[in-house]
């Protein structure tokens, strides 16, 4: 036993030296792009984890919800009765395309996000923008990819983090993320008939 763990010690101190040798060469920071994506559960839970952790640093961060409507949410409504000194929170969208039913609407209210959304990054004193769905929204051609991709990498602040959330992100703009996430989906509740419930999907 005591063998096992001394060999075990001698492994992680080996560790602990090599990891402090690359972290040392670390020494960059720059505002980053981040996109999460894919067919799993738990991107925009993920992009309002980092947003919390700005809030609970005193950074101040913004939130541009593309395609949710007026659903009620716990994380909107955390934010804007609690912290809305850290954190603006615009929900632009009216609701799933399949739900409005009206895509010149649609498109309508994706351009005004986007407009939004630009107007935030463009003002860096924002740490962290959250564009909610966006890539929803580029995926049906309301928001056009190369113009998101343009600005990104022409106006955003140096030290500004923009999260890019929703399923189907576009090449162009995974191919400019400094962090890009996909979530595989194993297994979904809905697939065995539970509904969405408070606390886990708003």
């Amino acid at each position: 036993m005591t063998e096992d763990v001394d060999r075990h010690n001698s492994k992680m101190a080996k560790k602990k030296v090599a990891r402090d040798k690359i972290m040392a060469t670390k020494t960059e920071e720059k505002g980053l792009v981040i996109v999460h994506t894919g067919k799993g559960k738990g991107k925009s839970s993920a992009a309002f984890g980092m947003i919390f952790r700005c809030i609970a640093h005193g950074f101040p961060t913004a939130v541009v919800q593309f395609i949710k409507g007026g659903m009620d949410t716990g994380e909107r409504n955390l934010i804007t009765e609690n912290f809305s000194d850290l954190c603006e929170f615009h929900t632009m969208g009216e609701g799933f395309t399949w739900e409005t039913q009206d895509k010149s609407r649609d498109i309508e209210m994706a351009q005004a996000a986007w407009a939004k959304a630009k107007e935030l990054i463009r003002d860096d004193k924002h740490r962290m923008v959250l564009l909610d769905e966006i890539n929803i929204a580029m995926r049906y051609d309301y928001v056009d990819v190369a113009e998101v991709v343009e600005f990104l990498q022409a106006e955003k602040p140096p030290m500004t983090h923009v999260v890019l959330t929703g399923r189907n992100a576009k090449d162009e703009l995974i191919e400019i993320a400094d962090l890009a996430t996909e979530m595989e989906l194993l297994k979904h509740p809905f697939r065995s008939g539970v509904k969405a419930q408070a606390g886990v999907e708003f």
